[in-house]
């Protein structure tokens, strides 16, 4: 993950030094990790490909990899809100999205809040309605424990972060927004103007049938539905066999998208 004009850094955004990274050339898409996680393992199997035909701006969240923390909850409204200045700072002033599971919740709100920044969108793994998944996955928060994490995503962050305290914030942070997490209303999902690609997988953690219905909802939108779990298709890595990716994933389809 060190070629294709690979930069990074730090930028100042709303009190954090938010970390990103840059690879490739041509127009700018913006890839938005899922919660508890990092660019690396979110996005490491998707980039090179990716990357050899678009500029890639990979970003990393309040309390996430590399990225401190702030005195504050996290909320998908902040993270909007941090992303757009983070574009800001870069001197971005539009690119196409792609957001995974809690990734594409922020860019639900980064198309709401910020949609002059907005060409394009992918919201892969996510759901915009309480009701996507089963009541058990919401009784789950109430006693999880950082045990419960995924070991490649504890992982993940510790070889961003050398720091079990930050991961240990990190892991309740992103419980506790989950335990509240309200969603978003219908008008609000048709509100949505950019053209946008709904990505699920057939058993995902939201149900197949909730993914048709945010295709429907959204008024200029396409869906897609792959085998496998939570972003298989993308090779996010807590859900990878042995950390194979399957031959089948989203590249080209993601690549046609975006291209029209």
């Amino acid at each position: 993950m060190t070629s294709n004009n690979f930069q990074n850094g730090y930028s100042e955004v709303n009190g954090l030094k938010m970390y990103y990274e840059i690879y490739g050339q041509g127009k700018p898409l913006v890839l938005i990790h899922g919660g508890g996680s990092t660019i690396e393992t979110s996005f490491g199997k998707i980039i090179p490909s990716l990357a050899s035909h678009r500029q890639l701006i990979a970003v990393e969240l309040q309390a996430h990899g590399h990225t401190n923390d702030r005195h504050t909850d996290l909320t998908f409204e902040q993270d909007a809100d941090d992303v757009a200045s983070l574009l800001h700072n870069l001197k971005i002033t539009k690119a196409d999205f792609l957001g995974f599971s809690n990734g594409g919740h922020t860019t639900i709100e980064i198309a709401l809040r910020h949609p002059h920044l907005v060409n394009r969108i992918i919201l892969a793994s996510s759901f915009y309605k309480r009701n996507a998944v089963a009541p058990q996955f919401w009784d789950g928060f109430a006693g999880v424990t950082l045990d419960m994490m995924p070991q490649v995503l504890r992982e993940g962050y510790l070889k961003a972060n050398n720091s079990d305290a930050g991961l240990l914030t990190m892991f309740n942070k992103d419980v506790q927004r989950m335990k509240v997490f309200k969603g978003w209303t219908d008008e609000q999902m048709k509100s949505i103007k950019a053209p946008t690609l709904v990505i699920n997988g057939n058993s995902d953690v939201g149900s197949v049938e909730h993914a048709v219905e945010m295709y429907r909802v959204i008024p200029n939108s396409e869906l897609a539905i792959f085998p496998g779990g939570h972003g298989v298709y993308l090779g996010a890595i807590e859900s990878l066999d042995n950390g194979k990716w399957p031959g089948f994933n989203a590249t080209e389809l993601i690549e046609e998208f975006l291209n029209k």
